[in-house]
């Protein structure tokens, strides 16, 4: 809808209507955001929200703040969103808006039209289907006492919650205010300033005074002081408690005693992992590092929320592997929320430094072997990911071209482990000492900055005089596939267990002595060295023996339950659906109903997966209900 009335602009040649302006001087800076690069990027934002349970919403206000004043067309990017009013916050006078036909991909841009203004605020109410917000009933929950909210803005997802120039390129610090039912409480990525029963007047615009300040409500203050990208906006609101592992972490989950304490057993060694991280690449920036343990539905493993890591709690196995997911995240705070990509088509900036900085801090606190099977796993699924983009190898690349593509939708290991090897090339070429020596002047160079591959590469080849004459930077960063010069990892474990999986081939089954000592990762390993497809008998075999399709690792679990569904060994469709049903991580999802649906001659699995998802899709997140229906349309 127009707000405000339409406006035409003149120029030399022809009369201009508010739209055709628009159009004739847009030019995005991100091929997944409306914001303009002629347009400054906000600098801070001031949020206010009412949360709705009984509608799934919320109610809000956005104030955002220009670095100057700006005249003219203004736009930011909404999904999803109501919008009911735009003014200037001092004379509260209206200012003229406008919302574009949906994008399926990016969502609406919001325009709004500026005089010489450097602050204005938005009142805006997501919607129940915003992409962004699960909002869970108490059955839904652990405890099954009270509802829950949790966010999921990677990678654009915070313009389904508030009007916010959303691409990574802009970083932006904020406050909140979070209004609730007082039985609740709130987390958040961000430093907690108070809670305090509501204030008479302070809805601005939200909503009636009468219900800001309804009665059983309480506000949770909470204030952003480093700049960040907006997709590491994140909140929780639900029965949360918490247990005190170290100076700097809590672990937070549902006020449920029992996972509260597995929680806690888990992630006892959260300090030290910092420690190493502060050694390895510079000091620690966010002042906390506290984690929240989320319900099932969670659809990532872990998501680096500075000051606030959001967990599945599928990472808790009982034997602290689970603290791996944590060095991954504990890593993002140097690589990705304090250095971040520009845009999603430099994805690897983030994701393949963080997985070596994620695997140096392993092998300093579990050890060089346990840092090989990590190594190891990931070149298996590396191999995996080519097969799986064979017929669209640009996404094979790390510097990518994503316009028109929803970064959901391939989503993949690509940036990790390709990124991941790329570095661990330079590491070879150069020394670890001196490597580490780039790196921690590259994250001193670079914090609280968003930059792009050809920026990396212009820092390296200065600080590295030469490189681009020992290592092919243009095929790594450019070219398809995994370059020749990677490197398959070697160590003793490793190569016992691909040689056990090899002989598996050939008929011999792995010796309860030999795998005596053998965790979630060993086993994982296994499996994914494994063909896929296999006798069923042979895998029925393996079952009774080790209980794999038991196992309370799930990645060992969906592992062998992959194998079964690829064999056609149907004995296990019960613990497909069970499993289904019980997660929302989409690192199982994807993998099951792929196996589920692809191939031909499998029309009872795909009859068997397009029922389970009608079943289970209510308690999967917005974003993993996407990707599966992307999924079940390609092949149904």
């Amino acid at each position: 809808m127009l707000a405000g009335g339409s406006r035409t602009y003149h120029c030399k040649t022809k009369t201009l209507t508010f739209a055709e302006l628009q159009a004739a001087t847009m030019a995005p800076i991100d091929p997944h955001s409306f914001t303009d690069s002629s347009h400054p990027l906000a600098t801070h934002i001031s949020l206010s929200f009412f949360f709705d349970f009984s509608s799934s919403t919320i109610l809000g206000a956005a104030a955002l703040s220009l670095p100057r004043p700006h005249s003219g067309p203004f736009l930011l990017d909404a999904r999803s969103l109501s919008i009911s009013a735009v003014f200037e916050p001092h004379t509260k006078n209206p200012l003229p808006f406008s919302l574009s036909s949906p994008d399926p991909i990016k969502g609406q841009s919001l325009t709004v039209s500026l005089s010489n203004h450097s602050r204005f605020t938005v009142i805006f109410s997501t919607s129940p289907s915003s992409s962004a917000l699960q909002w869970l009933l108490p059955p839904q929950t652990f405890k099954k006492t009270n509802p829950f909210v949790y966010t999921q803005c990677q990678a654009i997802h915070a313009r389904s919650i508030f009007p916010c120039q959303d691409t990574p390129a802009a970083r932006i610090r904020y406050s909140a205010r979070l209004n609730f039912p007082a039985r609740l409480s709130a987390v958040m990525a961000a430093r907690q300033v108070e809670r305090r029963p509501p204030a008479a007047g302070e809805a601005a615009g939200v909503c009636e005074d009468s219900l800001w300040c309804g009665e059983g409500r309480v506000v949770e203050e909470f204030v952003m002081d480093q700049p960040v990208p907006p997709y590491l906006f994140a909140f929780a609101v639900g029965e949360i408690g918490f247990r005190e592992v170290g100076p700097r972490t809590r672990v937070y989950a549902e006020a449920v005693p029992e996972v509260l304490d597995a929680a806690a057993r888990e992630f006892a060694g959260t300090e030290e992992m910092i420690r190493v991280g502060e050694g390895l690449f510079g000091p620690y920036e966010w002042e906390r590092f506290d984690l929240l343990v989320l319900p099932r539905s969670f659809p990532y493993g872990g998501m680096e929320n500075p000051r606030m890591v959001f967990l599945t709690p599928t990472v808790i196995k009982g034997d602290a592997s689970g603290a791996q997911v944590v060095a991954h995240e504990l890593a993002h705070s140097w690589t990705g929320n304090l250095i971040t990509n520009k845009t999603n088509d430099h994805f690897w900036l983030n994701e393949g430094f963080t997985t070596y900085a994620e695997r140096r801090i392993v092998e300093v606190v579990q050890g060089e072997g346990i840092a090989a099977l990590n190594m190891g796993i990931g070149w298996r699924g590396l191999v995996e990911e080519m097969e799986r983009f064979k017929d669209n190898m640009e996404l094979t690349k790390l510097k990518t071209n994503q316009e028109g593509v929803d970064p959901d939708d391939v989503y993949s290991q690509v940036p990790y482990e390709k990124g991941f090897q790329f570095l661990w090339r330079i590491e070879r070429q150069i020394g670890r000492p001196v490597f580490d020596e780039f790196l921690k002047k590259y994250i001193a160079t670079f914090k609280f900055q968003s930059i792009d591959t050809d920026m990396f590469l212009n820092f390296l080849k200065t600080n590295v005089p030469g490189i681009e004459n020992e290592i092919d930077l243009a095929l790594w960063t450019e070219g398809t596939g995994i370059p020749p010069d990677a490197m398959e990892p070697v160590s003793d474990i490793y190569t016992k267990i691909v040689s056990l999986a090899n002989e598996f081939n050939l008929g011999r089954m792995p010796r309860e002595d030999e795998v005596a000592d053998w965790h979630g990762q060993e086993w994982e390993l296994y499996l994914e060295n494994l063909p896929k497809s296999v006798e069923a008998s042979q895998l029925l075999d393996l079952d009774a023996r080790y209980r794999l399709s038991e196992s309370k690792d799930y990645e060992v679990k969906v592992a062998f339950l992959q194998l079964a569904i690829s064999s056609k060994c149907r004995d296990y469709h019960n613990e497909v659906e069970k499993t289904l049903k019980e997660v929302g991580r989409m690192k199982y999802l994807r993998p099951l109903y792929t196996a589920l649906v692809q191939g031909s001659g499998m029309e009872e699995e795909k009859i068997f997966a397009k029922r389970v998802f009608s079943e289970a899709r209510e308690c999967y997140h917005p974003i993993a209900q996407g990707v599966v229906k992307s999924i079940l349309a390609k092949h149904l």
